[in-house]
């Protein structure tokens, strides 16, 4: 029976990280395009800063605060179902959304 409970909980381990994928959000003139993403709890979002300064990717619940500086990607496994809203801390006005799903 323990066998069983064994074999059982490694499959779903290994369909949990075979369906979680790279999302790439691209960082240019100032904006997060997309704008609004929808994940699954163990997916990766990456950005790529492809702007003439730097950035950052801060979710406005205090979840995670990433610097992007110029010319690299940073990324973030999403740990949560929910809506996380997300801003650029040295330029407000970029706001972005991500929707996870379980």
């Amino acid at each position: 029976m323990a066998a069983r409970t064994f074999g059982a909980l490694l499959l779903a381990i290994a369909a949990s990280q075979a369906r979680a994928e790279v999302i790439h959000v691209k960082i240019e003139n100032l904006a997060f395009t997309p704008a609004e993403i929808r994940a699954h709890v163990g997916d990766t979002v990456e950005w790529i800063n492809a702007d003439f300064i730097a950035h950052t990717a801060t979710a406005r619940d205090g979840a995670w605060d990433v610097l992007i500086p110029i010319n690299t990607t940073r990324r973030v496994v999403l740990k949560a179902e929910g809506t996380v809203t997300y801003f650029c801390k040295f330029h407000p006005n970029m706001i972005g959304r991500i929707v996870v799903a379980e």
